[in-house]
């Protein structure tokens, strides 16, 4: 190990103790309130496409208000209350309401249809929803609700609709001296988090208190940069865990939020320069989209967040840009899993997640739970303080997620002399799209309903801006011509049923898979590194098929 890295490490690992020293709320209201005491008046939060703010003394306030409300609703401790909001100030002024209560947030995807919003209520059990007005015709185009959602338990951010409550009227009439009426503890449950991170339809993580706060703080501690980095840039949606723990590192840091309603290249740069960003989640692409020049220098960012870049834009960044650019792993499982240290010298241009990072331990076993020689391939197992509960009502994944204390990750991992883990690969059947997790599973139970469908795959292709595009493999049933299975009807019917990041950009038609001794389809031999998997492609950008050279001309 060189000096630099020597240096990195044991500076990461006397992190670590500190950290693991460190006393930490009890709750995210209690996370919230010591801010608030803490920093008064100053702006905790920007709203970049209107200009909205709110300070943290606002924010703790507007948090109290709307929990006396909520409760005088009938929310208590432990009740399950959806939350279909964009990047809003409502959205985090619900977690902290929820959060002082006891009750369960469930995060819903902005985006989703009346089939995914269905889906997600009814198995989260969930008693009330507080919506934006613009997902009303979402919620009043569904056929039936769910069992547990009446119209008066459905709360409207905006104008509400008939029968409905106005989330506004709740705030304005809360009391702001609000104090929880049942006893909170960092154990209690605070989200019911849902992931398509695993094989199969989405599943609800079960997240305490504790949880999202070790996750903020712990960001704080390894990102802040010595008191460096104040200005946070959020532009994924919230109803994601990235966001909700930049904002809640965000609090630790004493710094403020800067808030944009969707992620965008195309406005990145101005938002780093005119907000003055000192710390986000950098997109590889972004090095692209504005050339190299002068114009850098008004860039002031300190840290940046990096997930499986180019050894060459990982110097890019930090050479343009002066500042640090690290990877790290985490799920929403786990939180934080691995981070590499901020001196880790040329370490830090490899293509590894890191090392353990505080309250967490790591393995590399094989299929038998066994730990493999280091630098031999295996699944990454993690153990520690506040991970997931489980999955909600599903015994059957927490018994295979699972073993004893250990969480299986499903991604595959080596790890080098150094002690540095490095990904390999991903055990689980699922597609990573522009940071989105789509199961393969959820996209083939789309189209399989098809008239005239007999099987189908759904795999990942490859794409040098989003990381993969979302690409379906059918089996038209017997005597039916792939012709009779319009791609254009495909498309529509999966958009009628998945949200638009999980609808499929290219079509295939295939007479017969490639199978394992067991039958299983090999989807391996769909994407492979010697062909161009997009030839022969319908691919919906350009509405045609795709021959050599126009298949080739996207990658290149």
């Amino acid at each position: 190990m060189d000096s630099n890295l020597d240096y990195g490490v044991a500076g990461m690992q006397a992190l670590r103790v500190q950290a693991e020293a460190a006393s930490y709320p009890e709750t995210l209201g209690a996370l919230i309130d010591d801010a608030a005491a803490r920093n008064g008046d100053q702006l905790l939060a920007k709203w970049i496409a209107d200009g909205q703010t709110m300070t943290y003394a606002e924010y703790a306030r507007q948090t109290r208000k709307l929990a006396s409300s909520f409760e005088a609703q009938g929310i208590r401790k432990g009740t399950h209350v959806g939350v279909m909001l964009p990047n809003v100030p409502a959205f985090v002024v619900t977690w902290g309401a929820l959060a002082r209560i006891g009750a369960v947030m469930i995060p819903v995807n902005i985006s989703y249809t009346e089939t995914e919003l269905m889906y997600v209520l009814t198995d989260a059990d969930a008693q009330f929803l507080v919506m934006d007005q613009s997902a009303v015709p979402v919620w009043d185009a569904m056929t039936e609700h769910p069992a547990l959602v009446s119209d008066t338990r459905v709360i409207v951010h905006g104008t509400p609709r008939d029968g409905s409550q106005s989330w506004q009227a709740l705030l304005d009439a809360g009391d702001e001296d609000y104090v929880a009426t049942s006893t909170l503890s960092r154990t209690d449950l605070l989200n019911l988090q849902y992931t398509s991170g695993t094989t199969g339809f989405p599943k609800g993580c079960m997240l305490s208190h504790e949880y999202w706060i070790l996750l903020g703080s712990l960001a704080a501690k390894f990102r802040g940069r010595g008191g460096d980095v104040k200005n946070v840039l959020i532009n994924a949606p919230f109803f994601y865990m990235d966001p909700m723990w930049q904002f809640l590192m965000t609090m630790v840091l004493n710094g403020t939020a800067k808030i944009a309603p969707r992620i965008s290249l195309s406005n990145l740069y101005n938002w780093l320069v005119d907000e003055d960003i000192h710390y986000c989640i950098f997109p590889q692409p972004g090095l692209k989209a504005w050339p190299e020049g002068p114009e850098d220098r008004k860039i002031n960012l300190r840290y940046v967040s990096i997930f499986g870049w180019t050894p060459e834009a990982r110097k890019e960044v930090e050479r343009r840009f002066g500042c640090v650019a690290r990877e790290s792993f985490g799920m929403t499982e786990i939180g934080g899993g691995l981070m590499v240290p901020p001196e880790a010298g040329s370490k830090a241009y490899e293509r590894t997640c890191g090392i353990p990072a505080a309250f967490r331990e790591a393995r590399i076993v094989d299929e038998t739970g066994k730990d493999v020689v280091q630098g031999e391939i295996g699944e990454l197992w993690i153990a520690g303080r506040g991970l997931l509960w489980g999955y909600y009502k599903r015994p059957d994944a927490n018994a295979t997620g699972f073993s004893g204390r250990w969480f299986r990750t499903g991604d595959l991992f080596r790890q080098d002399a150094d002690g540095f883990y490095y990904i390999v690969g991903r055990i689980k059947d699922m597609i990573r799209r522009a940071g989105e997790n789509v199961a393969a599973q959820e996209v083939e139970a789309a189209v399989v309903s098809m008239e005239g469908v007999w099987e189908v795959t759904a795999v990942g292709v490859p794409d040098k801006m989003r990381g993969q595009e979302v690409m379906v493999v059918i089996r038209p049933r017997e005597g039916v011509t792939p012709d009779q299975i319009d791609p254009e009807a495909v498309i529509a019917h999966c958009a009628s049923r998945l949200a638009k990041f999980k609808t499929p950009r290219f079509i295939k038609y295939i007479d017969e898979f490639e199978r394992t001794v067991s039958g299983k389809i090999v989807k391996r031999a769909l994407v492979d590194d010697k062909t161009n998997p997009r030839v022969g492609a319908w691919d919906r950008t350009v509405g045609k098929v795709l021959d050599q050279a126009e298949a080739d001309a996207q990658i290149a």
